[in-house]
């Protein structure tokens, strides 16, 4: 079969002819149609983002995909299914503190590198060997509709966060780096999820009110000067009712007191999610009061990633009607030119935009 292979760090991927994955008990193989290029793919590819990879690989996160062929323990899948392929894998025994790899990106600790020595290889591929467990059904779909099903990769990852905060309707939400591909994400699942109203906190007034324009006035836009004391007042008076939740999703470049700032914005026994990038480029902490989070009795979860039946549950929203697809605007190339995909995706990142690949 076909697929993209990146052979070393710095290199660009090479097109090229491997062996097809075979079956094995508790393992499904996929045919991928559709698979999503991340916007700062170049970023793990040239070791920036220092990504634990076993080269080679085939990278990719997940995908659209058919059933081609299906393990003994497989009782509800069928060969032709259409299926999302899940990235998030991990270790089958310890369900209380698994290991977790993400297929085809990137894996943690030595148990999350064991995983990813059998499941290494992900979506830039015609074909794609997962655990049972990681193929969710999607129901019946148009081939040229698995183009806009791959938003389902990034709407996961807030769905997630928001889950471990047990976000209930009725709520307000503040999600802190809301301009950015994650973070609008995280508005339009908020908002499918039920929330009151979303505060959504950024410097560029233009995707803010692209925001209200998509959603309406359940969207509580705030134009961020970079003062700490002045931003939080105004995120505070700009929501609807005391704030529950406050979702972070900033990325390493962003300064703690732009975070610090968002998160103190939540209401005595609120919650806090934290699932962005802070530190993770080197500098200071977050450094959030100690006596602030006592006193207050702030739950903060930390969040990578979602639980096993969350991909199910997202699908579920999608079906009803609560979370519209339609919004991601997609671009797509073929597998020749997989490192033409991963150069616009680097270069048109922004919100509701999406990249993929149609192996």
């Amino acid at each position: 079969m076909k697929a993209a292979v990146l052979k070393s760090l710095g290199s660009p991927l090479v097109i090229e002819d491997v062996p097809k994955p075979t079956i094995g008990t508790g393992e499904v193989v996929v045919d991928i149609v559709a698979t999503r290029v991340l916007s700062y793919m170049n970023e793990v590819f040239d070791g920036t983002r220092n990504y634990a990879l076993d080269l080679p690989v085939i990278p990719g996160p997940g995908g659209i995909g058919r059933v081609r062929a299906i393990g003994p323990d497989a009782t509800k899948l069928s060969v032709g299914d259409w299926v999302f392929c899940d990235p998030t894998v991990r270790s089958r025994d310890d369900t209380v503190a698994p290991d977790i790899a993400l297929q085809g990106l990137t894996a943690t600790g030595p148990g999350g590198m064991r995983l990813q020595q059998h499941f290494r290889h992900g979506s830039f591929a015609e074909q794609m060997r997962l655990p049972t467990e990681n193929v969710k059904r999607l129901g019946a779909i148009a081939p040229e509709e698995a183009t806009q099903w791959c938003a389902l990769g990034t709407l996961l990852v807030p769905y997630g966060g928001f889950l471990a905060a047990n976000l209930r309707p009725g709520e307000t939400v503040l999600v802190s780096g809301a301009t950015g591909n994650f973070g609008s994400a995280a508005v339009s699942v908020a908002l499918a999820m039920g929330a009151a109203g979303v505060v959504a906190p950024g410097r560029n007034e233009r995707i803010l009110a692209d925001l209200v324009r998509r959603f309406g006035n359940r969207v509580r836009p705030v134009k961020l000067t970079g003062n700490e004391d002045h931003d939080r007042e105004a995120m505070k008076r700009a929501a609807p009712g005391p704030i529950d939740c406050v979702f972070d999703i900033m990325p390493p470049s962003v300064s703690t007191e732009v975070v610090r700032a968002a998160i103190m914005t939540v209401r005595p026994y609120g919650r806090v999610v934290l699932m962005g990038g802070v530190g993770m480029a080197g500098g200071a902490g977050l450094e959030l009061p100690y006596p602030w989070i006592m006193r207050n009795c702030i739950s903060i979860h930390d969040v990578w990633m979602y639980p096993p039946d969350a991909a199910s549950r997202l699908i579920a929203l999608v079906r009803a009607g609560l979370l519209r697809l339609e919004e991601y605007e997609t671009m797509a190339f073929d597998l020749d030119h997989a490192n033409e995909a991963v150069a616009h995706a680097a270069a048109n990142g922004g919100p509701f935009k999406l990249t993929v690949i149609r192996p």
